[in-house]
């Protein structure tokens, strides 16, 4: 079997926890805390990162294993001793990838030379060429509108399929996914779900009043963190696609559709001590039989990036099973399973069902 050769842009946390991870469980064999061991015939230790993209010049020319660890990165470190790649980190343009607060914050910001001269297009494109890679991951910060869709570009230029994490919506916008139709090249996306988060709790939840008959009135869900996302977010005009994706994901959940003043999903504050740790307050109100009220309250405490690398690590080998086959444009199921604003907003129940069908099925039968 093949490797499968990944580009990523955006060296931060999530790109700390991906990359340790592949590392780790190549070099332990273990398949604790693994979605699926295999996708497509592939296991977790066939991925092998080709080529980084960032702007901060701490990681700039290093190789991806000793970038990953430099500031203003602040997640877990779980397994230190991951292998160099061969893989150097080039410097990208920033256009709308850095938040303004966010070049003053000292060490916990991001750091910009002086004679900060980033790569052209033509460059990004040769780079993408000559690394072979097969997907692009993008992990730009939040609010990365231009940046997202100068990096898309190049990907489709380049020949490169794409794993969008970010609410920035290229797959479930319908002519940038046929351009990727259009170019014979698989996408999923947008905006990365976690394993066990705030998200995909709170549409559990929001199933489970449904399965019981009890109906929702007014939820919240208010999160706190003190990672570079979280800083970059004290930028409201950054939030709109964000706060759209989260709540779009538990409103698909509902029995019935809530009236916008009655729902409230999305980052609230960040909190420097916090670190990649991100802490989920949820309310749920409601009534149940005789329209008696009852309401629900959870506190959920998870670090940030490994929760979100479980899923990535599952969407990235869906996407090169999706190159195998000849498979082109968003692909629907794994968006939806690994995604909070997919094209096709499916519950997760359904969809992981769905999942092993597509996984097992032909291309012809896929499609």
């Amino acid at each position: 079997m093949q490797s499968i050769k990944v580009a990523v842009i955006g060296l931060g946390n999530c790109a700390s926890s991906l990359i340790q991870g592949v590392s780790f469980y190549r070099s332990t064999g273990s398949t604790s805390g693994l979605i699926r061991e295999t996708v497509g015939g592939y296991a977790v230790s066939d991925i092998q990162f080709v080529l980084g993209i960032d702007v901060d010049a701490r990681k700039v020319g290093k190789d991806l294993s000793e970038a990953i660890f430099c500031a203003p990165n602040n997640t877990t470190v779980f397994h230190k001793d991951v292998e160099p790649t061969g893989a150097k980190v080039i410097r990208g343009p920033v256009l709308d990838g850095v938040a303004a607060h966010m070049t003053g914050a000292g060490e916990r910001g991001f750091m910009l030379e002086d004679d900060y001269q980033p790569a052209t297009k033509a460059e990004i494109v040769e780079a993408l060429r000559s690394s072979k890679a097969d997907i692009l991951v993008n992990f730009l910060p939040v609010g990365s509108q231009e940046a997202t869709e100068f990096y898309m570009d190049c990907a489709l230029e380049a020949g490169v399929a794409v794993v969008n994490c970010i609410p920035v919506f290229i797959a479930s916008d319908e002519q940038w996914e046929s351009r990727f139709k259009a170019r014979g090249l698989p996408i999923v996306g947008d905006d990365i779900k976690a394993q066990v988060g705030a998200t995909i709790v709170h549409r559990a939840l929001s199933s489970l009043f449904a399965a019981r008959g009890a109906a929702i009135e007014r939820t919240y869900q208010l999160n706190t963190g003190g990672n570079t996302d979280f800083m970059n977010m004290l930028d409201r005009d950054r939030l709109g696609s964000k706060k759209e994706s989260k709540t779009q994901a538990v409103q698909a959940a509902l029995a019935k559709r809530l009236e916008d003043e009655n729902i409230l999903i999305g980052p609230s504050e960040y909190v420097a001590w916090q670190n990649d740790n991100k802490v989920c307050f949820l309310r749920v109100e409601g009534t149940q039989w005789g329209e008696v009220p009852m309401n629900l309250e959870l506190r959920l405490s998870v670090e940030d990036s490994p929760n979100a690398a479980a899923c990535v690590v599952d969407a990235i080998r869906y996407c090169k099973q999706a190159l195998d086959r000849g498979e082109s444009g968003a692909l629907t199921l794994p968006s939806a399973y690994y995604c909070k604003h997919p094209p096709e907003q499916i519950p997760e129940d359904v969809a992981a069902g769905l999942l092993d069908q597509y996984q097992t099925s032909l291309p012809e039968a896929a499609e």
